[in-house]
């Protein structure tokens, strides 16, 4: 498993939030080790009872030790929430907040430059290690399995599609990465394929890729070169029309090498099984596993 373990210990920032309350409980019930939650003004309370509630990620890990954090903060103020939890020393940060501006995330990387902390997002559905009960998002846990596939992937939607097929299959899962769906994601294909190569609890990986941008290119490169383990892809998109947004804000086509044919090509010419259906991504990944055990 990568980014999320049984030594996990989250800080929710935006805790008292109505969407941050719901996902918080979840991941709890989950089985995350949630110690603290963040919310300016409102140090001394304890969400629901339990959590203490602290003004500065600052304090919450020099008081209750966090190391990861959950970020429900809105939009304007999102990237100074993230700085401020690099600051702190938080090694992993989960933000599902969408909608932050382009500007915001060219700040941001520029200032995670050197940096050790993982930033996973903006606008996404967040991380889950079944094998640890950990769970560091808002995706449904019920239907994940623990088992040795990484999944990564562009969409929260279709990450669930393919972890539910995957259970269903009896394939379960070391850990499901959703990376988010904008332009500049804290966190690439090549970021988390790097990891998951380097995971020894990992046999295979699942990509799943979309329109727009180059990361599944980037990735194809690193996949011929430096991966070792199979891996499964689908690339969604292949009917979309050019110059026109779908869905994500990274999803728009604005040249050849955007579509998801040539997507498919590169991935395909690195040696990955690329699948044109969604629905036989699960199939392909347990026979990929069934030939590599004989």
């Amino acid at each position: 498993m990568i980014l999320v373990n049984e030594k996990t210990r989250l800080v929710v920032q935006g805790i008292t939030g109505r969407e941050a309350t719901f996902h918080t409980q979840k991941c709890i019930e989950y089985g995350t080790n949630v110690v603290a939650g963040v919310t300016p003004g409102k140090e001394g309370m304890k969400w629901q009872g339990k959590v203490p509630v602290f003004n500065t990620v600052e304090r919450a890990v020099k008081e209750n030790g966090a190391n990861t954090s959950l970020l429900f903060v809105p939009a304007p103020f999102a990237t100074d929430a993230i700085l401020e939890a690099v600051d702190a020393g938080i090694k992993v940060i989960v933000c599902i907040t969408e909608l932050i501006p382009v500007l915001d995330e060219v700040v941001l990387h520029r200032y995670l430059r050197g940096k050790r902390t993982v930033v996973i997002g903006p606008n996404c559905p967040g991380v889950i290690s079944p094998p640890a009960k950990c769970k560091v998002g808002i995706m449904p846990g019920y239907i994940h399995l623990p088992g040795r596939c990484g999944v990564v992937s562009r969409s929260g939607t279709l990450t669930y599609e393919v972890v539910a097929q995957l259970t269903e299959q009896g394939v379960g899962q070391s850990t499901c990465v959703g990376l988010g769906g904008d332009p500049l994601p804290g966190s690439d294909f090549v970021d988390i394929l790097r990891l998951f190569q380097a995971d020894p609890e990992t046999e295979a990986v699942v990509l799943i890729g979309e329109i727009g941008g180059t990361l599944e290119q980037d990735a194809a490169t690193f996949i011929k070169t430096k991966m070792t383990k199979p891996v499964i892809a689908f690339v969604a998109g292949s009917s979309a029309p050019p110059g026109r947004r779908m869905g994500h804000a990274g999803a728009i086509i604005s040249g050849k090498v955007n579509n998801a044919s040539e997507k498919k090509k590169a991935l395909s010419a690195a040696g990955v099984t690329v699948v044109d259906n969604i629905t036989e991504v699960g199939l392909a990944i347990k026979q990929t596993l069934e030939r590599k055990s004989t």
